[in-house]
C-alpha cells in the first residue's frame, strides 16, 4: 500500500466556477464524505480538501477508485448525474504524481493567486478532519507533517509568502481600481468566514475609511470590527446597508445564492454598485448583473495582480520547488524504509526469542547481580549483531533491491513463522 498513493482533483484549471461551486464541500460535507469513502472504498490514508478553487481526494489503494469517488461525491452533494462532470476531474494514479501534487497544492504553487497563504491552513484543516475520522494512517501522518515542515522552510528561506498577494488582497486591489473616481467610497463586507475576515484585515491597511461589516453571528462581527477598527452593521439592517454601499463584498457560505436578482432590484439602484462575490458556491446570483447599474465580479475574475509582492513570489518559485524536491526525496526514503520495517521487527523478535531462551537455561544458577549483567551483555551483543543487517536493508531500499534481501533473511531465520509481539 505504500506506493499506491492516488489523487482525484477538480480545480479552476479545468473546471469553471459553475462546476466547482456545484461540487464544493463545506466542513460538514467534507467530514461526511470522509466517512462515506471510509465505508465504501478499500483505501487508507484518505484526505479530502475543498476550497474555492478545488475539490480533491487523496487516498492509498491498489485500485483506481476515481469513478467510484465521483459517484459517492454525487451522493454526498445530492447530484444524480454527476458522472457527466467526470472529464473536469484530473486523475493522478501514479504515486509520485499524487505526492508531488499534494506538496504543490499545500505550498500554494497551484493556487490562482500564487503563494496564497490560506491554502496551508486549509490543508491543515483537511488533515485534522482525516485524523478525527481515523482515515489518516502512518503514511498520511508522515506525509502531512513533512509538508508542514516544508512550508516552514519555504516561509523562512524564500520570499514566496512575503507581501499580501492573496485572493483577499487581490480583491482589495480590485476595489481600489473600481472606486478610483469615487470620493470616500462606502464598502460593505457580508460574511466573515476565513476569506471575508482576511479581506477586512487587508482593508484595514488600505486607504478606505468607510467600511462596514455584517454577519449573522453578531459577536464574530464585533470581534473583527474591534480588531480592524470598522463599523458593525446589524444583519437585520442589511437592506439599508446595501442601499448605501458602493461596493459589496460577499463571502457568505451557503449552498444557494444569498443575493438574488429580485432582492437587488428592490433596492432601486440609482448609481453604480459593485458586487464582489468571493464565495464558492456563489452567494450572488449571476443574473444580478442584468440589473442596470450593477457590476458583478466573482472569484474567477479576481486575477493575479502585477504587484511587487506577487513578483517576488514568482521569482521565488524555483527555490520553493527545490525545497519541495528535497522534502519529497527524504519522504520517499522514509516510505521505502517502511517496506522493510516488518522484516526488521521480525528479525529483532527472532533474535530476542533466542536470547531469552538461552538466558532462561542459566538464570536459575545466577544471582540477581549476575543475571542483570548477563542480560545487559546479551542485549548489547544482539544490537551489534542486528545493526549491519538493518543498515543493509535500508541501503537496499534506496537502491530498490530490498525484496531479495528480505527473502534471504526470511529463509535464514524462518521469519514468516516469528511472532511480532516481542519488542526490544
Amino acid at each position: 500500500m505504500l506506493q499506491n498513493f492516488k489523487a482525484i482533483s477538480l480545480s479552476y484549471k479545468k473546471a469553471p466556477l459553475d462546476i466547482r461551486e456545484l461540487i464544493a464541500l463545506d466542513e460538514t460535507s467534507c467530514r461526511q464524505f470522509l466517512q462515506t469513502l471510509k465505508d465504501f472504498i478499500q483505501a487508507t490514508d484518505i484526505l479530502v480538501l475543498s476550497t474555492c478553487n478545488r475539490t480533491e481526494v487523496y487516498y492509498n489503494a491498489d485500485t483506481d477508485y476515481s469513478r467510484e469517488i465521483v459517484k459517492l461525491l454525487g451522493i454526498t452533494k445530492g447530484i444524480d448525474n454527476i458522472s457527466q462532470y467526470f472529464d473536469y476531474f484530473t486523475i493522478l494514479n501514479e504515486h509520485n504524481d499524487a505526492v508531488q501534487h499534494l506538496f504543490d497544492v499545500s505550498m500554494g504553487l497551484e493556487s490562482q493567486v500564487v503563494g496564497d497563504m490560506q491554502i496551508s491552513n486549509q490543508a491543515k484543516q483537511a488533515y485534522q478532519w482525516s485524523a478525527d475520522n481515523d482515515t489518516a494512517g502512518p503514511f498520511l501522518h508522515r506525509l502531512m507533517h513533512t509538508i508542514f515542515f516544508t512550508n516552514k522552510r519555504v516561509v523562512q528561506e524564500t520570499a514566496f509568502r512575503d507581501g499580501a498577494a492573496s485572493t483577499s488582497y487581490a480583491a482589495v486591489e480590485l476595489i481600489e481600481e473600481l472606486t478610483a473616481d469615487i470620493a470616500d467610497p462606502k464598502i460593505l463586507v457580508v460574511g466573515l468566514g476565513e476569506i471575508g475576515a482576511d479581506v477586512c484585515r487587508n482593508l484595514k491597511d488600505s486607504s478606505f475609511t468607510d467600511v462596514k461589516i455584517t454577519n449573522r453571528t453578531l459577536t464574530k462581527a464585533q470581534h473583527l470590527a474591534e480588531e480592524c477598527n470598522m463599523q458593525v452593521l446589524p444583519f437585520e439592517e442589511i437592506v439599508q446597508g446595501l442601499k448605501e454601499a458602493d461596493v459589496i463584498i460577499s463571502s457568505v457560505a451557503r449552498e444557494t445564492p444569498f443575493f438574488t436578482k429580485e432582492m437587488i432590484q428592490r433596492l432601486n439602484i440609482l448609481s453604480f454598485k459593485f458586487f464582489i462575490d468571493l464565495s464558492v458556491p456563489r452567494s450572488v446570483e449571476p443574473e444580478v448583473e442584468t440589473i442596470p447599474g450593477v457590476l458583478l465580479y466573482n472569484i474567477d475574475t479576481i486575477q493575479n495582480k502585477a504587484s511587487e509582492a506577487l513578483q517576488q513570489r514568482i521569482n521565488s518559485i524555483p527555490k520553493v520547488k527545490a525545497i519541495i524536491a528535497e522534502s519529497i526525496e527524504q519522504f520517499n526514503d522514509w516510505s521505502k524504509e517502511m517496506v522493510v520495517s516488518p522484516t526488521i521487527n521480525k528479525l529483532k523478535n527472532a533474535l530476542e526469542t533466542i536470547r531469552q531462551e538461552e538466558i532462561a537455561r542459566y538464570m536459575k544458577k545466577l544471582g540477581p547481580e549476575e543475571a542483570k549483567h548477563i542480560d545487559n551483555i546479551t542485549k548489547s551483543m544482539m544490537q551489534k549483531i542486528i545493526k549491519l543487517p538493518v543498515l543493509q536493508l535500508k541501503a537496499a531500499c534506496k537502491r530498490g533491491e530490498a525484496e531479495t534481501l528480505i527473502d534471504v533473511l526470511n529463509d535464514l531465520f524462518n521469519l514468516e513463522n516469528q511472532s511480532e509481539e516481542i519488542q526490544l
